[in-house]
Parts: C-alpha cells; sequence; structure tokens
C-alpha cells in the first residue's frame, strides 16, 4: 500500500472527525449563545436570564424563553434542511467541480462561516442564520471530497467509507470543546478565530493529498475485480461516476446487472421508494427535533430538580456530546450484520433462484427493522419528562442515527446514485416540520410535548411496514423483486 494513500486517509479521517458533522452537536453551542445573551431582547422581562450562580463550580443559569428558543429552532431547522437538501445537487454536480475545486469551495465557506460566529455578537445574531448552513454546506463538500479516498483501498473501499461517516456522526461533539472552553474563560470569538486558523491547514491539504482530478479505479468503475488495479490510483480527467457521497451509492453496475435494474422514474414513483422514504423521514425527522430542542427540554426538565437550570443543561448537554463522540463505532456493527445476512441469502441463492440483487435487499431487513426498533426505543424513553433517563435516550439516539444514514445508504445502493440523492432531498422538505412542531408545543401546548411524542411514537410504529414488505418480497422466492 501506497504510504502517500495511507496519509490521504489519516488526515481525511481527521478532517472529517473535526470538522464535518458538527452541526449535530448545536445544543451545545446553543448553551453558549443562551449564556451570551443571544436573542434575548425577545424575551419578556420576567423571563430572561437572571441567574448567575455557583454550584459544584461555575454556572449560568438559563431561563425558558418562547421567542429565543424558536429563534434557534430556526436556526437548526433551516441548517438541517440544507444538510440533507444540498447532497442532491452537490452529488449530481460534483464531477463538474472535480476534487481540489469542491474542497476550495468548501474551505471557503469553511473561513467565512467560522469568522462571522467569531465576531457575531448578541447585536447582530441574525448572522447565525447565513453562519450556519455555511458550514453545513461546506460540511457535506468536505465529506463528498474525503470519501473519494475509500477508491483508494481496493476491497477496503466499503470499510474505509462506513469509517468516514462515523466521523462524521462522532464530529458533533466538537461543540463539547468549545462549551468546555468557553466554561474555563475562553471567549466565543476566541474559539472560532482558531477554528478558522485551520483554514491554512485545510489549504495545505488540499494541494499536497489531494488529486487536481478525481479518486478512481478503473476496476471499480468498470466492475472488474483485479488485484493489480486494485493497488493503481486513477486521477482521471473523465467525469467521475463511481464515487459516491454515501458507501457504495454511486457504483455503474456491469452489463448484466444493468438489465436488473429499473429505470430512475419508476423506482422513483414505485411504492417501495414510497415507504422507504416514510421511514428515513420519520426517523429523521424525530432526530432532528431531539437535537433542535434538546436545550430546551433540558432545560424544562431540570426545573425542580437539584440543579440549578444552566448547570442541569450543561452537564446532560455535555454527556450528549461525549455519547456522540462514540458514533464512529456503532457504525461499522450495522455493517457487519447487513454483511452475515448477505452471506446466510448467497448461499440459499442457488437453491430459491434469487440474483445478486435479491440477495443484496434481502440482507438489509433486519437492518432496517433493527433501526426502527431503535428509534421507538430512543422516541419512548424522550417521552419520559424524567431528566436521569435522558441518560439512556443519548445512547440509543447516537446508536440509531449511526445506523439510519448507514442503512439508507446501504439499501439504496441496490439503485442508483440519483435515488439516494432524490431521498435526501426529500426527507430534507419532510424535515422542516421540525419548527412548526416546536412551535406548536413552545404555544398551544405550553410547553408540554406530550401529545406531540405519542403521535410521533405512531408513527415510529408506522415505519416498521417497510422492513415488513421487503421481508415479505424477499420470502415470494420468485427470483429478482419487482417494482411493489
Amino acid at each position: 500500500m501506497d504510504l502517500r494513500h495511507e496519509h490521504r486517509l489519516m488526515w481525511g479521517l481527521l478532517e472529517c472527525l473535526g470538522f464535518v458533522g458538527i452541526l449535530f452537536g448545536w445544543a451545545l453551542l446553543v448553551f453558549v449563545f443562551k449564556t451570551e445573551h443571544y436573542f434575548e431582547e425577545l424575551c419578556e422581562p420576567n423571563a430572561r436570564l437572571t441567574v448567575n450562580t455557583t454550584l459544584m463550580g461555575n454556572a449560568t443559569g438559563q431561563s425558558d424563553c418562547k421567542s429565543q428558543d424558536e429563534k434557534f429552532s430556526l436556526i437548526f431547522t433551516l441548517a438541517s434542511f440544507v444538510n440533507n437538501f444540498m447532497t442532491f445537487p452537490i452529488g449530481y454536480n460534483f464531477d463538474c467541480f472535480k476534487t481540489t475545486i469542491a474542497h476550495l469551495i468548501a474551505i471557503f465557506l469553511y473561513t467565512t462561516a467560522t469568522l462571522t460566529i467569531a465576531f457575531t455578537s448578541a447585536e447582530s445574531a441574525l448572522l447565525l442564520f447565513l453562519a450556519v448552513p455555511m458550514l453545513t454546506v461546506r460540511g457535506i463538500l468536505f465529506l463528498i471530497t474525503n470519501l473519494q479516498v475509500g477508491n483508494l483501498f481496493g476491497k477496503h473501499r466499503s470499510t474505509i467509507i462506513t469509517l468516514y461517516n462515523g466521523a462524521f456522526d462522532s464530529s458533533s461533539a466538537v461543540f463539547l470543546v468549545i462549551q468546555l472552553l468557553y466554561e474555563q474563560g475562553i471567549s466565543l470569538r476566541a474559539s472560532f478565530l482558531f477554528f478558522s486558523v485551520f483554514s491554512v491547514w485545510h489549504v495545505g491539504r488540499t494541494f499536497l493529498l489531494l488529486p487536481r482530478g478525481d479518486f478512481c479505479f478503473h476496476s471499480l468503475c468498470s466492475g472488474r475485480d483485479s488485484r493489480e488495479e486494485e493497488k493503481k490510483t486513477v486521477e482521471s480527467k473523465e467525469p467521475l461516476h463511481c464515487c459516491s457521497p454515501s458507501s457504495s451509492t454511486f457504483l455503474i453496475p456491469d452489463p448484466g446487472q444493468q438489465k436488473e435494474l429499473h429505470s430512475f422514474w419508476s423506482y422513483a414513483f414505485s411504492r417501495r421508494f414510497a415507504w422507504h422514504l416514510m421511514w428515513l423521514s420519520m426517523m429523521q425527522l424525530w432526530h432532528y427535533i431531539f437535537i433542535g430542542t434538546l436545550n430546551s427540554l433540558l432545560t424544562t426538565l431540570s426545573k425542580g430538580t437539584m440543579y440549578v437550570a444552566g448547570l442541569g443543561v450543561s452537564i446532560y448537554t455535555n454527556a450528549f456530546a461525549i455519547t456522540q463522540f462514540f458514533g464512529v463505532l456503532c457504525v461499522p456493527w450495522n455493517d457487519l450484520l447487513m454483511d452475515l445476512l448477505k452471506q446466510r441469502y448467497q448461499k440459499k441463492a442457488s437453491k430459491t433462484g434469487f440474483s445478486a440483487s435479491a440477495v443484496a435487499l434481502c440482507s438489509t431487513v433486519s437492518s432496517l427493522a433493527l433501526m426502527s426498533l431503535l428509534c421507538l426505543g430512543f422516541a419512548l424513553c424522550v417521552s419520559v419528562p424524567v431528566l436521569p433517563l435522558q441518560y439512556v435516550t443519548f445512547i440509543l439516539q447516537v446508536i440509531s442515527r449511526s445506523f439510519l444514514y448507514v442503512g439508507n445508504a446501504a439499501f439504496l445502493t441496490l439503485h442508483f446514485g440519483k435515488i439516494f440523492g432524490l431521498v435526501m432531498a426529500l426527507s430534507a422538505i419532510v424535515s422542516l416540520l421540525q419548527f412548526p412542531i416546536f412551535t406548536f408545543i413552545k404555544g398551544p401546548l405550553q410547553n408540554d410535548p406530550f401529545y406531540v411524542n405519542v403521535m410521533l411514537v405512531l408513527v415510529t410504529l408506522l415505519t416498521f411496514m417497510h422492513p415488513f414488505r421487503v421481508y415479505r418480497r424477499c420470502q415470494r422466492k420468485e427470483g429478482p423483486p419487482a417494482i411493489a
């Protein structure tokens, strides 16, 4: 293995771990923003931040202000929408930008966003509506360009891409560092100025470790499995079709496999696609609502406990961030489960007459069902208004989210790269519901999410229909599953 490839892998992993998915540590940054009085002018006088006390160290009490929380929820809603929706156009047009240009665009967005947040104050807090979505878009670009490194490792490509996706989940713990530094007296401005300095490292890595064109193997793109070509890197000037923003999604099948694939639009309008979209959208909505409203939830649950509100929020958001860091360890287990099931179905393929695509489809059933079960457990725990129970919620949430996107990509690998982008874009539109749901809880429901939680739990139960339908299709043993 070329030593340079190993350097690309290591530095790419560090980039994903430290800079790509930090948006999902949003609750930790909200804690700092509230302490800095962002959007506090929207609060009623009696709801403003008034408590400054010391309990087991310095802690700043935080009030529960509806209008302030709505602003932070709206920022996260916009950023999470951009995170998913932009996957489609960015992935589709990645060939036009090439790796170097795409990475430089990401660095520009990263530098602009970090400097904007650094020089934002309570008086100019509206700039967060620009800066946070910019952080999200550059994260997608960083991820897509780094996932190309997987193509340098031949048969280990899927493992590398899975590792990078896990690093994406774990990077949400970065905001924990900012919060801890802030509690030790390091200002928010100083932290983000320090982060902006990393642009120099990003630029150096772009020109020293990334190719001017694309990472791609002839064996990978053509469908051949040559050991010699696994050792050979081709920096092609042709548009790249085999590289993907998610594991194995954009692989070009050989002619035999192409005959088994349905056309893009026939699949996009099929019932299986609709069920999968519902499955992904509902569970993703749960996660976005939870992350976007976590600070408000913890503030509410801290009332009447032994904690001063701010201290309770700080302790639990720190615990949330620590569990997020272990997301990189959760991701491979889902791949392992599907690989074991695929081997089992392959042994039966000669007897059942299943094609390769049918075997791959059937191997996703247990994974789809497990993700629905994990999300249901997470949903039930977060619905119980008991503060210590949220530790269990955090664990189930990080496992569920880590499995969700890998499982989604694995299922859609059976079809087309554009299908993956379409699913992410449509699920992004559904994710916009998080803001009206949050407003409904804060307004008519008077900060009591019980009825909304019950409704979402029932919807989560509905997601079990998707793996059940796939299972029924596999049981028919009719060869390649038709569109259903």
